[in-house]
């Protein structure tokens, strides 16, 4: 069957002409008219017939053709309206795919599981994602815990690079351990603002998320671990020590306590936070979890 793709400039004009359908800005919907970018996706996810893929935010489903021609299944989630009637039409000749007309921040995602992915061999997450819901969305699918083998995610350059950034880098912060605690992340390559309709006004950047080989490292309380880590950045030029001050406090009690955490994790308190690797700040959370801090948000 040859097909005609639909990220052409030519192609994708014709389909938003005949639908009379207008851009909003507020979903932040730009259409890839580079079939060259989303084959380049489809590899980077590594779809094979035992792919179940689920695809956020269709769109007109330029991507979800590539999918489709090399997934088993590709479920793809559109909260808007208006694109469903568009995707019945250019997507017609696909029989394996599934439209689902909601928004993902909204889904209880175990509901999901075992109503679609039950029976899936292998599940990747697909999604060309607007920058006001990209962090949500990522966090969202990771901590449901779901059977995720990996993510291939398109978003604003920044924000991959930050998600990907390594200790002792500019970008590195708890955005980045949030992610990485769950998975291993790397950029794949760039994606130039020259091959969207409209164009957005930065470069972007596909993200690869991949399941990581010995699964999460172990942390007797996840959500001490991460008040740590965001703790830890509050002020980047600050001391770990300071920092921990800030967050915790500063009676003599729980001084102590933070001077022994940081002993037993073998940690100076006078490195900044930016230098220390999630292992580290999973020994120290670690080390924490013994004394009663629970004061650390305020």
């Amino acid at each position: 069957m040859n097909l005609k793709d639909i990220a052409t400039p030519n192609r994708t004009k014709e389909i938003l002409q005949k639908y009379g359908f207008s851009v909003k800005k507020s979903l932040g919907q730009n259409f890839i008219i580079d079939t060259n970018i989303l084959k380049k996706i489809v590899e980077a996810g590594e779809i094979t017939k035992r792919t179940t893929v689920i695809e956020v935010g269709p769109g007109i489903g330029a991507l979800t053709e590539q999918l489709a021609r090399q997934a088993g299944k590709v479920i793809a989630v559109e909260i808007d309206k208006r694109l469903l009637r568009v995707l019945a039409d250019t997507l017609s000749p696909y029989p394996n795919i599934e439209i689902i007309h909601a928004d993902i921040l909204d889904v209880d995602l175990s509901d999901f599981y075992a109503s679609h992915l039950a029976d899936a061999e292998e599940i990747v997450v697909v999604a060309n994602l607007p920058y006001y819901i990209t962090t949500p969305i990522i966090l969202r699918f990771l901590e449901s815990r779901l059977p995720i083998d990996r993510m291939v995610l398109m978003m604003q350059k920044e924000v991959a690079s930050r998600l990907s950034a390594h200790p002792s880098t500019k970008a590195y912060g708890s955005l980045s351990i949030a992610v990485q605690y769950y998975m291993d992340a790397e950029v794949a390559f760039t994606v130039p603002k020259t091959v969207f309709m409209p164009q957005p006004n930065v470069d972007s950047a596909i993200i690869k998320l991949s399941k990581k080989e010995n699964g999460i490292i172990a942390v007797e309380d996840e959500q001490l671990f991460f008040t740590l880590t965001r703790s830890a950045f509050v002020q980047r030029r600050k001391t770990l020590w300071n920092n921990l001050q800030v967050a915790f406090g500063k009676d003599k009690e729980v001084k102590e306590q933070m001077a022994e955490a940081l002993e037993t994790a073998q940690i100076d308190p006078g490195r900044r936070g930016e230098t220390l690797s999630i292992e580290e700040f999973a020994k120290l959370s670690n080390a924490f979890s013994g004394f009663d801090l629970t004061k650390s948000e305020n």
